[in-house]
């Protein structure tokens, strides 16, 4: 769920070519899956996942070799996700199975964060593009990884207000996508980022662990489960940073400027709530600590 604020390029095509027959025989021919991507397909489809939505075909896993960038990794195994069920099981079985996940959304960031040649977690956003606005005076909105951030300003014209983050690629990068790079934008700088404007987040873990930080039985359930030494990490290191007062001052003087380089680790010094710290940490953190949801 997000804060709305006060209101003060095209979606880029991948055309692969020079491919000819031969070529795509050659591909298909060369092309055997390690034993763990077979197991991890194996699994899946016993799960539900239907077969179209496991992409290993290497002329097809070639087409999502590359985001907005110009870096190319070609995926062993494209997985287009439905829902957080599907999301849970991939990660289960991927931990499991020692196989590297990454995740995308829209796939418009220019650094390359989106591309792997392993896993390849992919949101449907037909399946993930829910928004909807949170009281008479839409102070805050809750939206799916999926939703585009122009059509989320959209929901919100109505009231004259706006997500805060604007960045240049908003009419076609999703909110996964905004939350994962913390993305800002020439209008918003830091008062109205991804970090700042984040209210309460679905946060899926390696082992399809599922906390809602919004709801106060998942925070009950999370404190007292596998992960309570998880947040009694955060909360030591947080009283430990924020107790020396030198490195205090140099983390708020680095975040006083835009910077998504690295974790969020200003979150240490401006909250004392360990949920309140993992919250800001997974903002930023390209999918390298969770899936948002």
């Amino acid at each position: 769920m997000w804060k709305a604020t006060l209101r003060n390029r095209s979606k880029r095509a991948y055309q692969i070519g020079g491919f000819n027959k031969k070529t795509i025989k050659r591909l298909r021919s060369s092309h055997a899956l390690p034993q763990n991507y077979t197991q991890l397909q194996t699994e899946l489809l016993k799960l539900g996942v239907v077969p179209q939505r496991i992409i290993t075909d290497p002329t097809k896993t070639l087409a999502y070799g590359t985001d907005a960038s110009f870096y190319r990794l070609i995926p062993k195994m494209v997985v287009n996700v439905e829902n957080e069920t599907e999301v849970q099981n991939v990660l289960r079985l991927a931990k499991k199975l020692k196989t590297p996940v990454t995740f995308r959304a829209a796939g418009t960031s220019l650094s390359g964060q989106a591309v792997t040649d392993s896993v390849l977690v992919r949101i449907v956003p037909s399946k993930w593009n829910k928004a909807q606005v949170i009281g008479d005076s839409a102070d805050f909105i809750r939206l799916q990884p999926g939703v585009i951030g122009s059509n989320a300003n959209l929901k919100l014209l109505p009231y004259r207000k706006k997500i805060g983050p604007d960045p240049s690629s908003i009419n076609s990068c999703m909110i996964g996508g905004i939350t994962a790079n913390n993305s800002s934008g020439m209008c918003c700088g830091t008062d109205q980022n991804s970090y700042r404007t984040i209210q309460d987040m679905r946060i899926i873990f390696s082992d399809g662990t599922l906390l809602d930080t919004g709801d106060q039985e998942s925070r009950r359930q999370f404190a007292t489960s596998q992960y309570k030494d998880l947040l009694k990490g955060i909360d030591e290191l947080g009283k430990e940073v924020r107790s020396n007062t030198e490195l205090s001052r140099r983390i708020r003087d680095k975040y006083k400027i835009k910077n998504t380089t690295g974790y969020s680790i200003n979150s240490f010094v401006d909250f004392e709530d360990p949920f309140e710290i993992l919250k800001h940490l997974m903002i930023g953190s390209e999918g390298t600590l969770g899936f948002m949801s």
